[in-house]
């Protein structure tokens, strides 16, 4: 079995994981380990942009204030500040790549967004992940100490602890290479987690198929705190459609003048908060969900139709051009939706350098809780975040001591066999989606949240046992930490007695004071 040994291991091809691979190749020996391709991933769907104060008249402390404001009182100020104020370096950094935003004469165009007090959203039309990440791919590419591994599953981390070695840090990684059908065994005294969230616990998502909480799971497993989890943010707006697959409209649509209706035209912003179409998502989702839920419907309705086909063209083509390919022209009708899991505010803890627990593994990205988020995102802070911790993370590597890692073990699966059965996982990753969706989705309560405790330990019980006694899938790998980030959710919705941002509790539906988040701390044993 194959074996490499790197100074850096970074697990996701996003932008978290692109750009830390930037920030350390001139120096630093980088594999970049991912699952899919390296076009797979969360980063290339964000449509609406990237939050930074450039405008005349906007200030760092609006920035700070919005963002405070969406997360509900859970925002870290240190983080958020660390975030907002080298938000515009991160553009023009970006710029100097080759990315091409939006211009308005030779100025960036920005455009509004829910929750923003102005414009401040640096874009690519409605397309900024996919350009951002193109981009990055073509500059990786060509870029020497950077080596890319395409299909490449993690398995788990390598710690001193589990190879019962003095002292507490992270060795390096087993990953499932799927053309050979080999664990590979990848050695290096520092590894980054950006593997991206975990919408695909859920049945409706926003999310690529990769969005399996690989990280988080992997990192729990190792010894490192996880925050936040129950705060999983709802996009309002996701296209209902049965051939369709997680398609958003962008919080842009509403940001330019998108109305909200009921199928008969009504529109019910107005009736559940004077922001109307450009509250807070969370706020939205809620009142779509209760709207859907009162009269019956399988879906609300987006209307942008009173803005000119030019101007269509103009802000939102692929929206356009999606739509249009499923019979929807959106300059005359209006776009059926409905609210999808779309991003995982909590995950593993950081500090303002991705620093984890475990001393040589550090998490950015989506699958990072930094703080930054609170109880709800502030749209277009993500991809922002992705890149300023991607730099303080690889600026904390390059300023670590070179430490040298022992030999490591190979994988072991002399003692397991091919799986007879592959209908048992496809059955409960459908099971696991499923009552995810019904008992921890939007609106929460207590005797949901014991039923979907009550399966997600029969579902370990059964997965464990299958993980102990066949050859590894990815599809098995997937599911395991799938479940994993379900048991943290349900636990960290368990703690939660309150309604705060996008945490919704029927049994508590007021605040408690004071706002704290929540952390959970892994047993000393896996």
């Amino acid at each position: 079995m194959a074996s490499h040994d790197f100074d850096v291991l970074i697990v996701g091809s996003g932008l978290a994981g692109l750009s830390a691979a930037l920030h350390l190749a001139a120096t630093h020996r980088v594999a970049v380990i991912t699952k899919r391709t390296m076009h797979d991933g969360s980063s290339a769907w964000a449509q609406g942009g990237i939050a930074a104060v450039l405008a005349d008249g906007d200030s760092f402390a609006a920035h700070i204030e919005d963002t405070l404001v969406a997360g509900a009182g859970l925002c870290d100020l240190a983080s958020t500040r660390f975030v907002v104020e080298n938000a515009p370096a991160a553009i023009g950094w970006l710029r100097d790549l080759g990315v091409p935003f939006t211009l308005e004469g030779e100025q960036l165009h920005l455009t509004r967004e829910g929750g923003h007090s102005a414009r401040r959203i640096a874009h690519v039309t409605d397309a900024t992940g996919a350009a951002v990440q193109e981009t990055l791919i073509d500059v990786v590419r060509a870029t020497p100490g950077i080596t890319l591994f395409e299909h490449h599953t993690l398995v788990d981390l390598i710690t001193s602890q589990k190879l019962g070695l003095a002292g507490q840090r992270c060795l390096g990684l087993y990953a499932l290479d799927e053309q050979t059908d080999e664990v590979i065994t990848f050695r290096a005294p520092q590894t980054v987690l950006a593997t991206g969230g975990a919408g695909k616990v859920y049945l409706y998502t926003t999310n690529p198929d990769t969005s399996t909480g690989d990280g988080i799971a992997a990192a729990w497993r190792a010894g490192c705190r996880v925050a936040n989890m129950e705060f999983i943010q709802f996009h309002p707006t996701s296209l209902y459609h049965p051939h369709a697959k997680s398609f958003l409209i962008s919080e842009a649509v509403r940001g330019e003048g998108g109305q909200l209706k009921l199928p008969d035209g009504t529109r019910f912003m107005l009736a559940h908060d004077p922001r109307a179409e450009l509250a807070p998502r969370d706020i939205v989702a809620r009142a779509i969900d209760f709207e859907m839920k009162k009269h019956g419907l399988d879906c609300v309705y987006l209307d942008i139709s009173h803005q000119s086909p030019e101007f269509l063209q103009e802000h939102f083509p692929n929206i356009l051009a999606r739509c249009a390919e499923l019979g929807i022209d959106i300059t005359q009708d209006p776009i059926p939706v409905v609210p999808s899991a779309h991003f995982t505010c909590g995950g593993i803890l950081t500090d303002l350098a991705g620093r984890t627990d475990l001393p040589g593994l550090y998490a950015v990205g989506e699958a990072a809780c930094t703080g930054l988020h609170g109880a709800n995102r502030l749209a277009s802070n993500s991809l922002l975040e992705c890149m300023v911790f991607a730099r303080a993370a690889a600026q904390a590597i390059a300023a670590a001591p070179r430490s040298l890692i022992p030999a490591l073990p190979r994988w072991d699966d002399s003692r397991v066999q091919d799986a007879d059965e592959a209908v048992v996982i496809s059955h409960n990753w459908d099971e696991l989606r499923r009552f995810m969706w019904d008992y921890v989705g939007i609106v929460r309560t207590n005797k949901r949240l014991e039923r979907a405790a009550h399966r997600i330990r029969l579902l370990q019980e059964e997965i464990q046992e299958f993980y102990a006694h066949f050859h590894v899938t990815r599809d098995l790998l997937e599911l395991r930490n799938l479940v994993q980030v379900a048991d943290l959710i349900v636990r960290s919705a368990q703690m939660r007695r309150e309604s705060r941002g996008l945490h919704y509790s029927r049994d508590y539906p007021s605040l408690a004071a004071p706002a704290a988040p929540t952390i959970l701390v892994p047993p000393l044993t896996h």
